[in-house]
């Protein structure tokens, strides 16, 4: 498959995901976050913004297959570590891989391995940057809650400082 062929993201210096599903309220956070830096946000050129709701082991395992791929890869997404909700703070995929039991978002444990090779193998820097939720309901329920969608701006901020 030539260059041209493949998808945009994998030919960008940095790809930023949002990951969650916007039905079950906090669960919601990644792509709120990634529509906020879309909408209010300078994006340098080298870096490509993408909601992959909870489809995000699709997207990683078309970048551990490519020849080219970004150097980073930033992870936007919703967490239960059973801290102040909306805390934005970084969860390294070692702490992931040892130990499933934490309550980390569904739709991308699938993906931890991948995201793993991804940095071992082909020297992808990747970077979980999480949210405490306050609630994920079992019932669909769109909407973030107050702290959840305050901490939006502060997780763009620092999202666009690690895409530097």
């Amino acid at each position: 498959m030539s260059s041209d062929a493949k998808p945009e993201y994998v030919k960008k210096r940095v790809l930023i995901l949002g990951c969650g599903n916007m039905l079950f309220g906090d669960d919601g956070f990644g792509p709120e976050a990634v529509e906020y830096i879309e909408k209010k946000c300078k994006i340098p050129e080298d870096v490509y913004i993408m909601d992959v709701g909870t489809g995000a082991s699709k997207v990683l395992f078309t970048l551990a297959l490519s020849e080219i791929r970004p150097e980073k890869i930033i992870i936007l997404d919703a967490v239960d570590l059973k801290r102040k909700p909306g805390e934005i703070f970084e969860i390294p995929i070692e702490e992931l891989l040892k130990s499933k039991t934490i309550d980390f978002s569904t739709h991308l444990l699938p993906a931890t391995n991948l995201l793993k090779e991804l940095q071992d193998t082909c020297n992808v820097n990747i970077t979980i940057l999480a949210c405490q939720v306050k609630r994920i309901p079992e019932l669909v329920k769109p909407g973030l809650s107050n702290p959840v969608k305050k901490s939006i701006p502060k997780a763009a901020k620092i999202a666009l400082e690690l895409a530097k």
